[in-house]
């Protein structure tokens, strides 16, 4: 059986050392997972540090006693690839961020588009942004990895065009697009900006906007795909063509 993995602060100890896993995670390795002697599990600080440990005990409901037995450091991966994903309505932005999550985007922007009919305000808007990090989270540690995407604050459309210009390569997810994103040339290292736009589209002041800061317009294919599943398809292209995935 694969190695659960579960989520820690810190990860002090070194090879070798006795760590205590307690709190939520502890709770669903012991009660949940019902972990024992002898199985193995991984720690990581969700910031690409991670271990490798065997289970030597238990205690009570919620406390898991492990060895380390490898401690490792897991380094940004290049390109970086980072997603700007328009705010889609209900938990459509959780399935985007935990599909984003899974196929290994290393960064979440959520974005508040003018046609956006999902805003996020006040108590409402920090709710969701809890959501999208609690998913990215959760997605996380399914799918095993040790360094998870980080999940910026909301960025408003001007945020958005200056992380575009700062970008070794910019595009933008549109049906104006004369050429497939398949073909793009890709860095091999740098910075990766896609942005997704809302249900209704980006606007024509959005695009021209962006297309000033150095973004290009791409179509991904003939079918049209929904805000909350384009992220991850394209993702999973740029993934692919720049080695990531090999």
């Amino acid at each position: 059986m694969t190695a659960p993995v579960f989520v820690v602060e810190h990860l002090d100890a070194g090879e070798g050392g006795r760590y205590v896993l307690d709190g939520p995670e502890g709770r669903h390795a012991v009660s949940v997972k019902r972990l024992r002697p002898g199985e193995d599990v991984v720690l990581t600080d969700g910031a690409g540090r991670w271990a490798e440990c065997v289970v030597l005990d238990t205690e009570g409901k919620d406390r898991l006693i492990v060895r380390l037995d490898s401690v490792g450091e897991e380094p940004p991966e290049q390109p970086r690839v980072t997603v700007v994903q328009a705010l889609p309505k209900g938990d459509r932005g959780e399935l985007a961020v935990e599909t984003m999550t899974e196929v290994g985007v290393d960064a979440i922007v959520p974005w508040a588009a003018a046609r956006c009919i999902t805003q996020w305000k006040g108590e409402r808007g920090a709710k969701a942004l809890g959501k999208w990090r609690a998913t990215a989270r959760e997605a996380g540690k399914q799918s095993r990895r040790v360094r998870f995407p980080e999940v910026a604050e909301a960025a408003t459309t001007k945020q958005v065009a200056a992380l575009l210009a700062g970008a070794e390569f910019a595009a933008v997810l549109h049906e104006s697009g004369d050429a497939p994103l398949a073909t793009a040339e890709l860095p091999s290292s740098g910075e990766i900006v896609l942005v997704v736009g809302p249900e209704g589209g980006v606007a024509p002041e959005e695009l021209a906007l962006f297309e000033e800061a150095g973004a290009q317009a791409y179509r991904l294919g003939r079918s049209v795909l929904r805000t909350s599943t384009a992220g991850t398809a394209a993702a999973a292209v740029l993934l692919a063509r720049t080695g990531r995935w090999s």
